[in-house]
């Protein structure tokens, strides 16, 4: 009897330990497939980017929760943490390492992660902010435009390290998100137009600004709006104004318009301006992917590009994907890149 109660003393007391930790989640995604460019050959590639993550919150009371997240990327064809321009590897959690609170005022945070309207973007664009080529997100829906110019080399350029995220409550549909950058650089060297002519970023060890990013967001049934404001710290400027309906129960259609603003370092032809189109068109458990965007850089060719792609669920978890793209209007590049490229990429997507 005595051994009877004081197991059930035990399990009361690592029942009520359980209960106290923090609710830890591992997720991730496994996407490859193969890929071929006009100027390239046939690769294995990706469209979305590989994650492996962690994320948790806890229960604090009175409404208040903490929570954390920690994101690796990684190549699928090698098994490597994910790399960037010229083979650089990036950081272990290149995607996000953010920890924070989230009550009744909102949700704040602190760490890495994609700016305000880096993030706020991607529901505006056809194929949701993935890095594949056919989608928009990483050159046109940006115009161009780095978020972290003074970054480690190779780094992504659409995330804040060192810096304060906040996401408001949504109030009838509104809500506003901000992430402010600190001062703190790794070093890197930029061209700017701080002094007399073209000194060079940062000014000793710190970027010259506090880099910033706001959205104001609204959902309303089947519409949606962004208006955005982001400044770098090299002082590049961009705003852009972004909107999707659901036009039909099966069909959304989106629009957005870039324009950045890179006058501080540039002293001719400082503006590019970008605008997309695009379309997702659900059939059962296949969609179509649509799009076409033009960027207009001051000074240089217009880029064009012309996007389709096609998604077919087999689970709820996993699907095979087509994409096709055409680009026009590209810089001619040692060794030769065509004014003209057309990418195609065949792949299966599996999330976790």
């Amino acid at each position: 009897m005595k051994k009877s109660l004081l197991a059930v003393a035990l399990l009361g007391a690592f029942a009520g330990v359980a209960h106290a930790q923090t609710a830890v989640q591992i997720y991730g995604t496994v996407d490859a497939g193969v890929t071929k460019r006009t100027d390239q050959t046939l690769a294995i590639g990706k469209r979305a980017n590989n994650t492996l993550g962690f994320k948790g919150t806890e229960d604090l009371g009175n409404g208040l929760k903490a929570l954390f997240q920690l994101e690796i990327r990684y190549e699928p064809d090698t098994g490597t943490i994910e790399q960037g321009a010229g083979g650089v590897q990036r950081p272990l959690f290149q995607g996000q390492s953010r920890v924070g609170l989230q009550g009744d005022f909102g949700m704040v945070r602190l760490g890495r992660g994609l700016t305000a309207f880096q993030e706020s973007s991607t529901a505006f664009e056809p194929w949701h902010g993935l890095p594949t080529p056919a989608g928009f997100q990483t050159d046109l829906q940006v115009a161009g435009y780095t978020s972290d110019p003074l970054g480690y080399a190779g780094n992504s350029t659409n995330r804040f390290s060192n810096a304060i995220f906040y996401n408001s409550p949504e109030v009838m549909g509104f809500q506003l998100n901000t992430t402010v950058g600190m001062k703190e650089a790794f070093g890197a060297a930029y061209t700017g137009r701080g002094t007399t002519l073209l000194p060079q970023y940062p000014v000793g060890t710190e970027a010259s600004v506090l880099p910033y990013s706001i959205t104001g967001t609204y959902k309303n049934g089947p519409a949606a709006m962004m208006i955005a404001n982001e400044r770098n710290a090299v002082e590049h400027r961009l705003w852009s104004i972004a909107g999707s309906v659901m036009a039909m129960p099966d069909l959304k259609l989106m629009a957005s318009y870039q324009r950045q603003n890179m006058d501080h370092t540039k002293p001719v032809n400082p503006i590019t301006k970008a605008w997309i189109l695009g379309a997702n068109y659900t059939m059962g458990p296949g969609k179509v992917l649509a799009g076409y965007g033009q960027k207009s850089p001051d000074g240089l060719a217009k880029v064009r590009q012309a996007s389709l792609g096609y998604e077919y669920s087999l689970s709820k978890r996993t699907y095979v994907y087509a994409d096709l793209s055409n680009k026009k209007g590209l810089p001619v590049t040692v060794p030769a890149t065509p004014g003209s490229i057309n990418t195609y990429s065949l792949g299966v997507n599996h999330a976790f």
